[in-house]
């Protein structure tokens, strides 16, 4: 992979802005190579338990959790792949794929998902079949608390079940992620970055 998703969907300027190690961890990642990356998560899941039984489902498939936990430190693992997309299943598109492991109190939990450049710009395919798809929004803040960092928002949400074609849902819809360097950990090695982030459900 010679250009990574966010460089393909984000405007130039916009991605000049990230804090430079952040710059590293969503560049390209170099065939062969694994990212990897530690940090912790502010908030992780929804206060709301009536929810907990809908999202036990799609923890099924490494999608998101029944929890509601603060700062929860996680490691991560990218790695470059395509993935084939389309009515057709035949169009293919560079993408990401991250292992993403949390260390609740309970135990640790993994969430699947693979970031790709689309037609329609940044795409994020949740858990191992990708049956949950968020159209993204990119920002990073020029000034302020969170300078430099990279806020990813969901704008659409589509479910694709089994043999048929996606459904959709047209309003905004969260988790949002927010990536923000963590300045007093020490300098990670040229193969990890340390961050925090944050990841909400509404």
């Amino acid at each position: 992979m010679t250009t990574s998703p966010y460089e393909l969907s984000a405007a130039p300027d916009v991605l000049a802005r990230l804090h430079p190690r952040l710059r590293t961890y969503f560049g390209p990642v170099p065939p062969g190579h694994v990212g990897r990356g530690e940090g912790v998560f502010s908030v992780v899941g929804t206060p709301r338990r009536w929810l907990w039984p809908v999202l036990a489902c799609f923890a099924r498939d490494a999608v998101m959790f029944p929890v509601w936990e603060r700062d929860v430190s996680f490691t991560v693992e990218n790695r470059p792949v395509t993935v084939r997309r389309g009515r057709t299943g035949q169009e293919a598109h560079p993408a990401v794929r991250a292992h993403r492991t949390f260390h609740f109190r309970a135990g640790d939990r993994t969430m699947v998902d693979a970031i790709t450049a689309e037609p329609t710009g940044l795409v994020d395919h949740l858990g191992r079949h990708g049956r949950v798809s968020a159209q993204l929004r990119v920002a990073v803040d020029a000034s302020g608390p969170d300078a430099g960092a990279l806020r990813l928002v969901s704008t659409h949400v589509s479910f694709r079940a089994l043999g048929r074609g996606p459904g959709s849902q047209a309003r905004p819809a969260r988790p949002a992620r927010r990536w923000r360097v963590a300045a007093e950990r020490a300098a990670p090695g040229p193969d990890r970055t340390a961050c925090d982030a944050h990841r909400t459900i509404r």
